[in-house]
This record gives structure tokens, sequence and C-alpha cells, in this order.
């Protein structure tokens, strides 16, 4: 019998998030441990009258990849896969890693070319509706020090019952967001400021990515100045970046720091033009994830924490400003804990978090 909470995950995936309904076109992706949940999100989209493609990857394939491919290879730029971006209206991504490492070892040179050869085709798959979700796998549960039963709950546990009850909440916040200019953010090795006039906040409600709970907004890319040390190490394709320190000037990174795998967060800094201003705030507001897991999907609605991306601004965010946004190949976000390091975040030279708690009502 297949576990309720599949089936709720998969209604809220299909019925909230992409709210898929007949004739659209809906690719689901994912790997073979979310075969329990990419089941019953098909069913519902079949139900729904869709015409639906299952992609399913083959465990390894991308290793093999950046570790075989020549130069011609990781340049090319497939139109295929762009024409069938356009042709699709619905994106639903089921992750399910089988190990998160895969790519550890792989030149993030060969990662960071073919990630910006084909950025034009991930822009047009975030002009749809899409979402994206991680099934708990064993891989994942170790990383976050857990069982897989725990990591299951942990999972489920974090997604609001509700989306509505939450809405509610985020909607608050976002509103005092929008009504900001400026944006200081003070705490150990921290003392850096941006603007935020003329951008757009957004509430994160199960909408893009699941579960909910994060409010979000760009930065004037050329206003961020100072300093800021992070909490957790930053991920990606593997690689674990620790103890990152970021100087900014003019928006720009002039200077970073890391106390492992230094060399390849410059290599991500050194993607493209715009891959050392930042493209994204973020405010996690998720009540019940509570603990750093290493998985960013989870990590950025941390309550009491903040978020910064570097690279790509989301469109939605800069739609009105889009001269002082951000674009790029690269959108890495890196959170900083305030409750465990202490600080405060600053609206308009007013404090609005301390020590990790909002002193906003909501």
């Amino acid at each position: 019998m297949t576990d309720t909470r599949i089936l709720k995950a998969a209604k809220l995936l299909v019925e909230h998030s992409t709210k898929v309904k007949k004739g659209d076109k809906v690719i689901i992706s994912g790997l073979p441990e979310s075969i329990p949940l990419i089941k019953e999100v098909y069913r519902l989209c079949i139900k729904k009258g869709a015409f639906v493609t299952v992609k399913l990857s083959v465990p390894g394939l991308s290793h093999i990849f950046f570790k075989e491919a020549q130069k011609h290879q990781l340049e090319y730029y497939p139109k295929l896969s762009e024409e069938e971006a356009k042709q699709t209206d619905v994106y639903i991504s089921i992750d399910g890693e089988y190990n998160t490492r895969e790519m550890t070892n792989i030149d993030p040179k060969k990662m960071a070319l073919v990630s910006k050869i084909r950025n034009p085709i991930s822009k047009i798959i975030m002009s749809k509706r899409w979402v994206g979700f991680d099934y708990p796998t064993n891989a994942l549960a170790q990383d976050a020090g857990m069982s897989l039963e725990e990591y299951e709950d942990f999972v489920y546990g974090s997604i609001s019952p509700d989306p509505k009850l939450m809405q509610k909440k985020l909607n608050k916040l976002r509103d005092v967001v929008n009504k900001t200019k400026k944006v200081r953010l003070v705490g150990k090795d921290t003392d850096l400021t941006f603007t935020i006039n003329g951008m757009i906040a957004r509430a994160e409600y199960c909408t893009h990515n699941v579960p909910d709970g994060e409010v979000f907004t760009a930065p004037n890319k050329y206003s961020v100045e100072g300093k800021i040390r992070f909490t957790y190490p930053a991920i990606r394709a593997g690689n674990e970046v620790e103890n990152i320190y970021l100087e900014f000037k003019k928006g720009k990174v002039v200077k970073a720091t890391a106390d492992k795998n230094e060399k390849f967060l410059i290599s991500m800094l050194d993607m493209d033009k715009g891959s050392r201003y930042l493209g994204e705030l973020g405010l996690g507001m998720n009540p019940k994830i509570t603990k750093f897991t290493k998985n960013l999907l989870f990590d950025e609605k941390i309550g009491g924490t903040i978020h910064l991306a570097l690279g790509m601004a989301y469109p939605e965010c800069i739609e009105k400003n889009k001269k002082n946004g951000n674009d790029s190949a690269l959108h890495w976000d890196i959170v900083k804990d305030f409750r465990k390091e202490g600080g405060e975040v600053y609206f308009d030279d007013k404090v609005v978090m301390k020590n990790g708690k909002w002193l906003i009502k909501f």
C-alpha cells in the first residue's frame, strides 16, 4: 500500500504547485530512487488529462559525461532540448539522490562551461510552471545525520498541512520587504549593506519548491558593499565549501576565501560576468525546519536564517527593474544562521531580526 504521505505530496505538486490541467504538456523527471512518488504524480497528471513524459535519469551518467566528454561535446548546445522546453507547459522535478558526492572529483571548470552554454534552456524552463522536490533517500538521510525513517519524517513533516496558512505569514513579511529600500546584515565577520528598492519580493509557499517557508527578493546589482562570513558550507555538485568569507565592492565579490574547496568557490565565481554579483536575498521562515541537513531545499528555509545567492536573480523579482538585476548561469545559495552566531538584520536602519528571532509581529 502506498504511503499516504507520498499521495499527499503528489497531490500538492500537481494541484497546488503546478496546477496541471487538461491538455498540458508535462515533463516529470527524477531518479530511480524517487519512483514511488513519480508514479503517483504521473497518475494524477494522467487523470487531469495532461500529456505526460517521464524522464528517468540513470545514476552515474553525469559522472561519465564530465569525465570522458571531449571539448566539442562540452560546448555542444542541444537545440532539441531547447525546442522541447519551448513546447512544455509544466516541469515537475523529483530528485532522489543515490550518491550526493558523485561529482566531487570532476573538474569544476567543465561543469561551469556546460552550465553557461545551456543556460538559455534553463531560462526557458524557469519561465514555465515548475516545481522541485527531493524524495527522501538513504544518501540524503546520511548527509543529514539521520536514519531513513527519521529523514522521511523530517521531509514530510516540513511541508505545511495547508499552504494557505503559511501563505498568510509569508505574505506579511513579503509586504514588509516590498516597502524596504535598504538592508543591512550585521554579525560575526559580517557587515553587509545593499538596496532592494525597485525590486519585487516574493513569498514561496510550495509554488516552485517544496517544502515552503521563504520570502525572497533581489539586491540592486551594484549596491552591495561590505563583508559576510557564512555559517554553513555551500554544497554544489558534491563539493562542500566550508567557512566561506566574501567581501563586496560596488556589488562585486573582490575577495573570497574558504577553509575547504576554495578553488572550487573561485571557479564558480569566475563562471561568467554575473557570477561575482548577488542575485537573491532569501529569508527562512519554516518553523519545522530547525536543523542544517546539507540539502539546500530545506536549509534555506530554516527559521532564523538568511541566504544570499551568487549569480542569477529570479526574473519575477526584477521584472520592474531589469537594469539593476543580475544575470548569470550561476545561482548558488549560501546560508547564514543568526540563531547560532547572533547578530541583526536591519530594514531601513531598523532592527527586524535579532539573534535569529523576528521582531515583526506576524
